[in-house]
């Protein structure tokens, strides 16, 4: 479902939902029932999580401004535990 809005010059926007490509050129407003004009608006990417916002944005960002670093990291990461199932085999 899409949320199409149109604006009624007395009682301004209405909201409604209709399936995609269903959405009529004027709809009747509920409260006067005189025909409110659609007004076509940019699409509702702010509904989304902040979270995929978020890396929208970071992903975006990179394109022409990526991070670029001075020098290696100063330490390096943590070993990681060894396997147990390695411990049993032979050594040379």
């Amino acid at each position: 479902m899409a949320v199409y809005q149109y604006r009624c010059a007395e009682h301004g926007v209405l909201e409604v939902a209709r399936p995609i490509g269903t959405a009529a050129g004027s709809e009747p407003c509920p409260d006067c029932a005189t025909p409110a004009p659609r007004v076509f608006t940019a699409p509702r990417l702010s509904l989304g999580s902040a979270r995929n916002r978020a890396l929208i944005d970071r992903t975006a960002r990179t394109a022409d401004q990526p991070a670029v670093v001075s020098a290696p990291p100063s330490r390096r990461p943590p070993a990681r535990a060894p396997n147990p199932a390695l411990a049993r085999l032979p050594r040379p």
